[in-house]
């Protein structure tokens, strides 16, 4: 069985979005208004105060966190604006 390749980023790739709480810079991609990808980097992992002060999770990792509300509003406020290309309307 053949694997298809996934031409995704390809198509659309990742932007930079930076958070308006504490400036962090992650990299973005909407498939829809209720889906994002996003990527961390060590210098947005160290600025974001929601993801530092989350509170340790069970299991293997340990100190699983759901998300930055701060993030989260500044990634939907740049798509808004049309900094962000969102692949499937709703």
């Amino acid at each position: 069985m053949a694997v298809r390749a996934d031409g995704r980023l390809a198509d659309s790739p990742m932007q930079p979005v930076r958070c308006g709480a504490c400036g962090g810079q992650v990299e973005v991609r909407k498939s829809s208004w209720d889906q994002t990808s996003i990527q961390w980097h060590e210098a947005a992992v160290r600025a974001c105060a929601e993801r530092r002060d989350a509170p340790p999770g069970p299991g293997p990792n340990g100190r699983f966190f759901s998300g930055c509300k701060a993030l989260r509003d500044s990634v939907r406020e740049a798509a808004a604006r049309g900094e962000i290309p969102i692949q499937a309307e709703d």
